[in-house]
């Protein structure tokens, strides 16, 4: 046992620490100075997607071996610890392959530079992110491409236990590209089946699908998606709809089984989606653009008035002042589709900061969360931002680790809670909580009251220029805390925080001197 352990476990410190937690009083006192108390404690989601196909961002090239996919994964994670994120949105099923040990789908080609060859030596990826991202504090989010068989750029030819060979009659070909045909009530349940088996089997945080549903036209290349005989068989049925209102009704029947499924296995796993940023053009008035509605047959907007995921993600890939997507206009239209209070987060690019023909200037990034918090208070739901795609962030485009670290993410921020997720009341009584000055620092340490460890930790560090605040993997209980020039720590709160984002009781530390 520690020195310092021995001495907040002491009688009169655990005495001490009966009369301080939260509620005892508005205020405190040290050295005759008031300090108000802290206020509610940051929160917006702060994700990154970590793309697989194509090799965008992880692993940074297929065939890399087991150790150099390990620490490509560790330096993500770290980098987006570091910047004060609180979520990694990982690809793990590109084209109908895994980048998990699975037992239905082959081993994505993306790892081994081979479909169906398992990592060498052996590991299982989404594991080692799973547990890498919660020992950071981060969720992770588990990303699905629901029907994308087979990319144009693939070079492997796919495994024997390829869909495209164990049910080729649900799998469409074009152009190089390898579809599951959505008006196919096989396609529905084994994507279905997919996605809950990891739902099963992996502590993930959350479910996420982006746009690609029906394929966009310039994979078609001018011609229709081949589904003439599954829509022929359907009218013969005695179907009523047309192709368009058919095709989407396809889509929506698979986004509310997924989450149907979700909440019947692990209801606290949030389900979403990160549709094309335009539902349909003029909505809002003067906004221009694909209508994912008519081409990708994803009535988005559906979805979110349903209640059939837990946020929905639009991608808002353009500037500020692009005129046919306002962004801030287009978020804002986006938040008052929610009736339901789901999370609406924006999906925002760092594809073009510093980069290609007209490259962004870092301030437009900013100026993009400032925009999306903003939106958050006038329009009362929760903010976010979700950052496409990490590659940027470990090239440090235009330095904008520095920018977001000392500007907008300059300290720590909760998940915004998802109350609707719970099961039960929280069991998040105040922690036991000490404190030693040590030289310029303080030493914080604290332990769980309750049945069960809280799943994060909030602190509360207060010093002259005012209240800072951090976050902590649950598995953390020691923190060194040091002020900024000249200052000191006077007050330190902790509490935690269980899965679905709610809080706990904080406890108040009695800062003694070094022994």
């Amino acid at each position: 046992m520690t020195r310092f352990l021995r001495a907040i476990l002491a009688d009169v410190v655990v005495a001490a620490m009966a009369l301080m937690v939260a509620g005892c009083a508005s205020s405190t006192w040290r050295e005759g100075r008031a300090i108000a108390e802290p206020p509610a404690p940051p929160r917006e989601f702060r994700a990154v997607w970590v793309a697989a196909v194509a090799n965008i961002d992880w692993p940074s090239k297929s065939g890399l071996s087991t150790e150099a996919q390990i620490a490509e994964m560790n330096g993500i994670l770290d980098r987006a610890a570091a910047l004060n994120l609180n979520a990694v949105i990982l690809h793990v099923r590109p084209s109908c392959d895994a980048l998990y040990s699975s037992p239905i789908e082959p081993w994505s080609e993306y790892l081994t530079g081979r479909q169906g060859a398992a990592p060498t030596p052996y590991y299982d990826p989404l594991y080692a992110w799973v547990r890498g991202a919660h020992q950071r504090g981060l969720e992770l989010h588990a990303w699905f491409n629901p029907y994308r068989a087979r990319h144009e750029g693939a070079k492997s030819p796919d495994a024997p236990n390829h869909i495209s060979n164990t049910h080729p009659e649900i799998v469409r070909k074009f152009n190089g590209w390898e579809w599951l045909d959505p008006g196919e009530e096989l396609t529905r349940k084994y994507t279905v089946g997919v996605i809950l088996d990891v739902v099963r089997r992996y502590d993930i945080d959350g479910v996420h699908l982006d746009d690609y549903f029906y394929p966009y036209a310039e994979y078609l290349k001018g011609a229709g998606f081949p589904d003439e005989p599954t829509y022929a068989r359907y009218i013969a049925g005695g179907g009523k709809l047309a192709l368009g209102d058919w095709r989407r009704e396809n889509v929506n029947l698979l986004i509310r089984e997924i989450y149907q499924g979700i909440k019947r296995t692990r209801p606290q796993v949030k389900f979403g989606i990160s549709p094309f940023g335009i539902w349909r053009p003029g909505n809002p008035k003067g906004v221009a653009g694909l209508d994912a509605y008519e081409k990708l047959y994803a009535d988005a907007k559906l979805w979110l008035e349903k209640g059939w995921c837990d946020y929905l993600t639009p991608q808002l890939y353009w500037r500020i002042e692009s005129k046919g997507q306002p962004y801030a206009k287009l978020l804002h239209w986006w938040a008052e589709q929610n009736a339901l209070g789901r999370h609406v987060w924006a999906g925002n690019t760092l594809q073009w900061v510093k980069t290609g023909k007209a490259p962004w200037p870092v301030e437009e990034v900013v100026n993009q969360i400032e925009s999306t918090r903003a939106d958050g208070l006038a329009s009362g739901s929760s903010s976010g931002n979700v950052f496409f795609s990490a590659v940027a962030l470990m090239q440090d485009r235009g330095g904008i680790n520095e920018v977001l670290k000392d500007g907008p993410y300059r300290e720590g921020a909760l998940v915004p809670a998802s109350p609707w997720l719970a099961r039960g009341p929280a069991d998040l009584p105040a922690p036991e909580v000490g404190a030693v000055e040590a030289g310029n620092a303080v030493w914080v340490e604290w332990r769980s009251t309750g049945a069960a460890e809280p799943w994060l930790w909030g602190v509360w560090a207060h010093q002259a220029s005012g209240w800072q605040f951090s976050v902590h993997a649950g598995s953390v209980k020691r923190l060194r805390i040091v002020p900024g020039p000249g200052g000191r720590v006077d007050e330190v709160r902790v509490f935690g925080v269980d899965r679905v984002g709610r809080t706990g009781s904080s406890a108040k530390a009695t800062i003694m001197p070094e022994e």
